[in-house]
C-alpha cells in the first residue's frame, strides 16, 4: 500500500463512521417538541421521508416531512419562506 491508498482508506472510514452516527434520530428531548418544515437542508433531527436514513438527511430547506426539535410552544410560530412550522408532517 502506498501513502495515497492509506490516506484514501482513512478518509473513507472517517466518512462512514460519521454517516453511521448521523443515520438515526436525535435522542428525545423532553423540553422540546418536533417541528416539521423548519429545518435547513441536511440539518433535520429525523423523519425526512423515502430515500433518507434520518438525522441530517433532508434534501431541501424547510422540507415538510423533516422535523427538528424546537422549544415547546414555538413550532407553529416559526416563520419560513414556505409558511410556518407544523406539529405534523406537511406536504410541500
Amino acid at each position: 500500500m502506498n501513502k495515497s491508498t492509506i490516506a484514501l482508506a482513512a478518509a473513507t472510514l472517517s466518512f462512514l463512521a460519521t454517516a453511521a452516527v448521523q443515520a438515526g434520530p436525535v435522542a428525545p428531548q423532553p423540553t422540546k417538541e418536533k417541528c416539521y418544515g423548519v429545518s435547513l437542508k441536511g440539518k433535520n433531527d429525523c423523519a425526512a421521508g423515502p430515500g433518507t436514513s434520518c438525522a441530517g438527511t433532508s434534501t431541501t430547506n424547510y422540507q415538510g416531512n423533516a422535523w427538528k426539535y424546537v422549544a415547546k410552544g414555538t413550532c407553529t410560530k416559526i416563520k419560513t419562506p414556505n409558511g410556518v412550522g407544523s406539529l405534523t408532517p406537511k406536504k410541500r
